[in-house]
């Protein structure tokens, strides 16, 4: 395949493969949190870290990392103690690493407009061999406590106070999450950019969601899609020449209405099922008594 024959389109299909796998791995954690838009306030957030790193002439993916993982900390502070007024702080906390992002960025040397597009909606075919280095390190460690912990994580997620009263340490899993989601869209922000990272986390959960009705069949559908739809809007952007990242979120929506679609008669399907029994057979109810469905009771 032509496709193959270039270094950096081999780098951005393996940067695609690694994203389809993490950010779904996460992703269906924060859904199950209803916390879907927070890998978008964790994006805003790391911008100020790129910022940070073309100022202080060093890598913007660590620097981003160091950022998103404190910010997140701050969101999961906010979510525990700030009740009253805690959607006023996060507010703030996102259009604060946003601007502060674009401020740095315009105040660095090596920093341009050019530069602030590719962190903000990806460009893949720009990821570099020290990118890739980082890209492996970052998801290993996703993916080691996504699926390492996955029990523990699910129960949290699901029920916080029965996953506290059966001993599990709630909010340090908790914070495990918000700190996992930072490390996801650092390593995703070259592929499908700080701004559009949070739909490769929900979306591809969403359209498993539709078909399926366990934690680990979601899991591994979602997992799947967000695999093929990296992978396919990778190799769309080359041959046609659009952008990665939209292209990406774009099949991943595409995929969703497909599933939503496909998850009606599926339902129904189930349900008949269900209704037959496991061997297929139907309950018959007789018409009428007979004799010796008579009771009667001596005195």
């Amino acid at each position: 395949m032509e496709i193959l024959d270039y270094a950096f389109m081999q780098r951005a299909l393996i940067a695609a493969l690694i994203v389809g796998i993490t950010a779904p791995a996460i992703g269906i954690y924060l859904v199950q949190r209803r916390q879907a838009l927070m890998g978008d306030g964790i994006g805003h957030v790391a911008l100020t870290g790129v910022g940070l790193g073309f100022l202080l002439n060093t890598s913007p993916v660590w620097v981003a990392t160091a950022v998103a993982i404190a910010g997140s900390v701050v969101m999961e502070l906010i979510r525990w103690y700030g009740r009253t007024r805690g959607d006023l702080a996060l507010a703030m906390l996102f259009y604060g690493g946003m601007a502060g992002g674009v401020m740095l960025m315009n105040l660095s040397d090596a920093g341009s407009n050019a530069n602030l597009g590719t962190y903000l909606f990806g460009s893949i075919t720009t990821v570099s061999p020290q990118d890739m280095t980082t890209i492996y390190v970052l998801a290993a460690l996703v993916l080691a406590i996504t699926i390492g912990l996955r029990r523990q994580l699910f129960a949290v997620c699901q029920d916080e106070e029965f996953a506290r009263v059966t001993g599990l340490p709630v909010r340090l899993l908790n914070l495990l999450v918000a700190v996992t989601a930072a490390v996801t869209v650092t390593v995703a922000m070259r592929v499908v950019g700080l701004l559009l990272v949070s739909a490769l986390m929900v979306i591809p959960v969403a359209a498993a969601q539709q078909i399926s009705r366990s934690f680990a069949v979601t899991f591994a559908v979602a997992v799947a899609i967000g695999v093929a739809v990296t992978l396919t809007g990778t190799a769309t952007s080359y041959y046609v020449d659009v952008p990665s990242g939209a292209t990406i979120v774009l099949f991943a929506i595409g995929l969703f209405v497909v599933f939503t679609a496909l998850a009606a008669p599926l339902a129904k399907k189930r349900s008949r099922a269900a209704a037959e029994g496991p061997e297929g057979c139907t309950l018959e109810v007789p018409g009428s008594r007979t004799a010796a469905d008579e009771v009667s009771v001596g005195g």
